[in-house]
């Protein structure tokens, strides 16, 4: 059952609750929301419900109809976010597992851990226990393997993962794995199930050969009914009558567990097809689905590996899988994970300690639940907290005010420009630099109150931007509404939810009608699909080689300015093309103050940054004026 407590429950009240519920033989789970605190309780035991609500301190008691109660969105209405070091699996971002079948020696992982992490890997994965088909067949190098997994895991910053096939190597796998794998044919293994569920630690269980979707989420049932909340389901094939491919890929799943449970969901298209060749369009199929990540074997010499050598990418097929999901993201308003993300603890104390008073960590513009923040939310973990704000200045003078660590700003949409705005902030503010930027493609919405039909509405509500770029929905569907601008497409939601109005709808994007409690009668309503803004990361960091370590930067910002004479932009341009630099972005820019002279804003891309270090005092040469924005990594 789920037992919704009061806001105001006294600590004493809820101590009570949970004594009740244990004293019955109930398990008992608290869980945190963004509106309600709940305490999920599943057991053999069957109280009364009614005894329950009448406790002091309880709101409601909603019963679950699912078997598996722990794993059910019933329970929990916020998707679960798996972590294991600085890594998150889940949410609005997409993690890869990469790593050879099996650890075969230290050179052997060493080498290929180098190679999957310089990839985007970040999660090393590798076999020390091997349950193979034949005795016969390469087994694994048990504890010896753990070692060398963790040596290069450490070696390279990766957490590991491996998989465990017996009970009793549950006590020396812990010391070593930061995840446990339960491997197809150990899924409906409850004992080892039990045994690993004890250990508390992160656990990605792998869907059975033959499993129905129900089946594999009562295995996760068991996990998380033993004691670990931190469960990943791994989607890898199911066993049908089809010879073809090692397996048949449901990658219809994925979108069916999402419903059903808050677990993140991620796929394995190497034991699915058991092909090389055939791993690659897969693990694209699988995200397009909706995945929260993939999980791939790599081997450098798979002629050679002691298992599933022939489903396993070479490094340059992975490499360029890694680039293919990069693409992908935007399309499914995801972003990639990476080592290491942006964090607070990346800013260095003394140059950008935050005042007293300061809880904030990331400023954007708009309210709550505006397409800025679900760019923040790709970047920045889940839990970090943010400062919406109501103009792009305030966003600017809430970083040097040290209110806030970073700021996220829109600087470029594919259909309305460049946001000429924000260029100009950044010019004017030469303290603030860029760190990073994100692609987020816009998806549109039409959002009402509970209860609102079509037939109801009468005035629709979003930005200018909003409202234009879905104006042929509009037309065909509502023409004789009206068509009201308001400053923000989320603010827009937020309006006719305060104002209860029942005759009304807006436009913005899913997180502004989940964060209000609204419903969405139509999605995906922008006239062009191919929609995108990309946003920068902006901080008061003083030191550019703090930013060099956040990545592999191969984009810069700059500003300048050159002399008021034939072929002095020109100069600049020819020292860009002697270094093999490419520029993305060229925009002239009034200078405040000094009529008819201009700034130029300029983007330009490189292999490597010390490429771009290396001829800044000759772009200084040739230039009146010169301001470097930053240096980051590009969002490919």
């Amino acid at each position: 059952m789920i037992i919704i407590l009061k806001k105001d429950i006294a600590d004493t009240d809820k101590a009570k609750i949970k004594k009740h519920l244990k004293d019955n033989g109930y398990i008992v789970k608290e869980i945190v929301g963004k509106e309600e605190t709940v305490f999920g309780a599943v057991g053999l035991s069957r109280l009364d419900p009614r005894s329950i609500e009448l406790m002091e301190g309880v709101s409601k008691v909603i019963p679950i109809s699912k078997p598996y109660k722990l794993a059910s969105r019933e329970l929990k209405k916020e998707d679960t976010i798996v972590k294991l070091k600085n890594v998150s699996i889940g949410g609005n971002r997409i993690a890869v597992i990469a790593g050879p079948c099996a650890v075969e020696s230290e050179e052997q992982i060493m080498r290929i851990a180098k190679k999957v992490r310089d990839a985007g890997a970040v999660i090393l994965r590798g076999g020390a226990y091997k349950p193979r088909t034949s005795p016969y067949s390469f087994q694994g190098l048990g504890e010896e393997g753990l070692r060398l997994l963790k040596k290069a895991g450490d070696a390279y910053g990766l957490p590991i993962t491996s998989e465990v096939v017996s009970p009793k190597d549950v006590p020396v796998m812990s010391k070593y794995v930061d995840m446990f794998q339960i491997g197809a044919r150990n899924m409906q293994n409850f004992e080892l199930l039990k045994e690993v569920g004890k250990t508390g630690m992160p656990v990605l269980l792998k869907r059975g050969l033959s499993a129905t979707i129900e089946e594999w989420l009562m295995a996760a049932e068991y996990l998380m009914a033993s004691g670990t909340d931190q469960v990943v389901l791994c989607e890898r094939g199911i066993r049908t009558f089809e010879k073809a491919t090692r397996n048949t890929l449901d990658c219809s799943a994925i979108p069916v567990v999402q419903k059903l449970t808050h677990l993140p969901v991620i796929g394995d298209p190497s034991h699915a097809t058991g092909i090389r060749d055939m791993v690659s369009p897969m693990a694209l199929s699988l995200i397009a689905g909706g995945a929260s990540g993939i999980m791939v074997e790599v081997h450098d010499h798979p002629e050679c590996a002691l298992s599933d050598g022939p489903q396993s990418l070479l490094p340059e097929q992975f490499e360029k899988l890694m680039r293919d999901i990069e693409a992908l993201c935007p399309v499914v308003n995801k972003a990639l994970e990476k080592i290491p993300r942006f964090v607070p603890s990346t800013i260095k104390e003394d140059s950008a300690a935050l005042t007293d008073k300061a809880e904030d960590i990331v400023a954007f513009q708009g309210e709550r639940g505006a397409f800025s923040e679900l760019a923040v939310r790709m970047l920045f973990s889940e839990e970090e907290k943010v400062k919406p704000c109501e103009t792009f200045r305030a966003v600017f003078d809430a970083l040097r005010k040290k209110e806030v660590k970073y700021g996220v700003i829109p600087v470029e949409n594919t259909l309305g420009g460049t946001i000429y705005e924000n260029i100009d902030l950044l010019r004017l503010h030469k303290d603030v630099r860029v760190a990073g930027e994100i692609q987020v493609r816009i998806i549109h919405n039409l959002i009402v109150n509970k209860g609102v039909k079509s037939e109801d509405i009468r005035k629709i509500y979003s930005h200018p931007q909003g409202l234009a770029q879905c104006k042929e929905y509009l037309d065909r569907h509502f023409e004789r509404a009206d068509r009201i601008p308001f400053f923000d497409t989320a603010g827009a939601v937020t309006y006719i939810k305060k104002e209860k109005m029942m005759d009304a709808a807006a436009i913005a994007g899913s997180p502004a009608a989940k964060y209000n409690d609204m419903e969405i009668l139509a999605t995906g309503i922008e006239t062009d699909p191919k929609n995108y803004t990309r946003f920068y990361v902006i901080s008061m960091q003083d030191n550019l080689e703090e930013f060099l370590s956040r990545g592999k930067p191969d984009m810069a910002a700059m500003s300048i300015t050159v002399a008021d004479e034939s072929g002095s932009l020109l100069k600049v341009l020819e020292i860009f093309k002697k270094n093999n630099m490419n520029m993305k972005k060229l925009e002239s820019r009034p200078i405040l103050g000094r009529p008819w002279e201009y700034s130029l804003f300029i983007e330009v891309e490189f292999e490597k940054a010390s490429v771009l270090y290396s001829c800044l005092d000759d772009i200084k040469a040739e230039t009146t004026s010169f301001v470097l924005h930053g240096v980051f990594e590009k969002n490919h």
